[in-house]
Formats: structure tokens, C-alpha cells, sequence
């Protein structure tokens, strides 16, 4: 299955890169571009694999594919990660990527750090999951990638998974004892891709001692099931369709389409472990709502200072 899907995702990457293919992508027109040029972007940089399947040529597109969307402006907001995650794949495989862009999303990201795990979507709050849609998973790899390069200070990094850690901490006590979680803010059509930090600080064995990876393995999956299981989540084609559980298009908003939908599939990214891994290995273990709920006795929580 692997070796398939890593055969469909190369040659989706190579015609979509393509421009003399019917499947050439946008990468220069609009604003959501750069969205997606990003969320390939952080693909290609958390698989080394995949851009190693890329013939030179189809290299070479991706690099201009992901130049060209320099010309989009981003948001003042976590849409300064898009344009730095972006730079951060252009530093790893060519070794050229605009420090200045990366720096700024990193400086600005850092003003906006609330406390306790979580930054401000711009210079505000917002009650929804894009520390976990975007900001965290993105500032932590754009960091990792800089480091990597000799380019970021470690204590930099630390200062971050630290923080992430904390925030991976609150999203398994968000993963209610039947795998709902508290649905509130916007892009819920991303299903369980709300837990995308949670997956990534467990893929990359970053996981704070309070979680074990079993009741992690065993929360996530409870997720996946409690998003991917209602009738009406996939059309008659097998495409997903809006919604959170079920097809519900009122949560839709103007930027989903059938292909963001599929955001849901960063829930996954554990799936980059071997089995030997104690996250598969282990037993399945009650999650700290399961635990809270059934009475039993656990440690109390407290919050992170800086």
C-alpha cells in the first residue's frame, strides 16, 4: 500500500507541477495558492522519500512552482507560515530559501504567543484549531528545517516544543471519552485534521511524559472513527464531503473545496512509524478524558509559564 500511494502521490506532484500538463496547478493567482502551495511544501519536507521519487525535471518544477507563489501577499496572520513554510522546502532541497520571510513568520509568531501553549492567529485569540491546522505543526518545522541548516539556534526550537508539547497535552484532554471533541471555530470540515499537532509531536517522538503513545494512539483513532464513520461522509464517488460528522455543507466556508477536505489526512502522519514503535506496539490505553470520566484517579493539570 505504501509503495502505491507513494507512486500516485509522485505522479500527482509531477503533473502538478507540470506546465505543459492538463493538471498544472495555480500557483500565482489569488490568494489560496499559496495555502496549497505550502501544505505541499510541508509534505515534500516531512518526506524525504517522496521528493526523492521526483525525476530531477519534476524537481526542478517544484521549485519553480514553489517560487512563483512568492507573488501572493499573505494575511497578516498564520498566513505568514504559509509563505515561510514554503521558503523552509525551497532551504532543505536547494539549499536557497528567503531567510527574511522565514524570520519575520517566526518573529511575528513569537509576539503573538499567548501563553500556555497557544498563539493568536495574527495579533488576536481566536477559539478555534489553527495552532494545530497550521501554526504549530508549521512554526516547529519551519524551525527544525533552519536548525537542520545550521540557520536557528536550538534553544529556539526547544523554546517552541515546549510549547507544542503543552498544546499536544490540551488537545488529548479536547478528545471527549467517545472521540468528540468541543466543535468551535472555523475549517471544522477538516475533521479530525484538528489534531494534526497532537499526530506530529507523536510522529516525531516528541511525545511530553504525561501522554503515553498508546492512549494517543488510542485517542486519535477514537477521532478518526467518530469523523470518518457517519453516513454521508463520502459521496457516491468515495469523495469526502463537507462536514464534521456526516455531510453537514452549512460549516463550509468560501476557501473549502472537496480537495481541502483532505486536510484531515495530517491525523495520520503516526502512520510514518515503524510497527516496532511503542505508539503501534503497545496496548490500547484509556485517554485522559476516558480516564476522567470512568472515575478514575489521575494527576491534576496545570499551565505552562513561557
Amino acid at each position: 500500500m505504501r509503495q502505491k500511494y507513494l507512486a500516485l502521490a509522485k505522479q500527482a506532484i509531477a503533473n502538478g507541477v507540470n506546465p505543459k500538463s492538463a493538471d498544472y496547478l495555480n500557483f500565482t493567482k489569488g490568494g489560496q495558492p499559496l495555502v496549497d502551495a505550502a501544505f505541499l511544501a510541508h509534505g515534500l519536507v516531512r518526506s524525504p522519500k517522496l521528493w526523492q521519487a521526483l525525476h530531477k525535471d519534476e524537481q526542478d518544477n517544484v521549485v519553480k512552482a514553489l517560487q512563483a507563489s512568492r507573488v501572493i501577499k499573505p494575511g497578516y496572520s498564520n498566513w505568514l507560515l504559509f509563505t515561510a513554510m514554503v521558503e523552509a522546502a525551497l532551504l532543505k532541497y536547494t539549499g536557497l530559501g528567503d531567510e527574511v520571510r522565514m524570520d519575520y513568520a517566526i518573529r511575528q509568531h513569537q509576539a503573538w504567543y499567548k501563553g500556555d501553549g497557544a498563539y493568536g492567529d495574527g495579533p488576536d485569540f481566536h477559539w478555534d484549531y489553527y495552532n494545530s491546522y497550521v501554526i504549530q505543526p508549521m512554526l516547529l518545522d519551519v524551525v527544525k528545517t533552519l536548525m537542520d541548516a545550521g540557520k536557528a539556534d536550538k534553544s529556539l526550537y526547544e523554546t517552541l516544543l515546549t510549547r507544542a508539547q503543552r498544546y499536544a497535552m490540551i488537545q488529548e484532554r479536547l478528545i471527549n471519552p467517545d472521540g468528540s471533541f468541543a466543535a468551535f471555530g472555523r475549517s471544522l470540515a477538516y475533521r479530525c485534521g484538528a489534531f494534526q499537532l497532537l499526530a506530529q509531536v507523536a510522529l516525531q517522538g516528541n511525545l511530553p511524559p504525561e501522554l503515553s503513545p498508546a492512549q494517543v494512539r488510542s485517542a486519535l483513532t477514537a477521532v478518526m472513527h467518530r469523523t470518518m464513520d457517519s453516513p454521508g461522509t463520502f459521496d457516491g464517488k468515495g469523495w469526502l464531503q463537507i462536514g464534521l460528522c456526516g455531510h453537514q455543507p452549512g460549516i463550509g466556508e468560501t476557501y473549502i473545496s472537496t480537495g481541502s477536505l483532505y486536510l484531515c489526512s495530517v491525523a495520520f502522519l503516526p502512520l510514518g512509524l515503524p510497527a516496532t514503535d511503542p505508539f503501534w506496539a503497545s496496548p490500547a490505553t484509556d485517554w485522559t478524558s476516558k480516564k476522567i470520566w470512568s472515575g478514575q484517579d489521575i494527576k491534576a493539570d496545570h499551565a505552562i509559564k513561557g
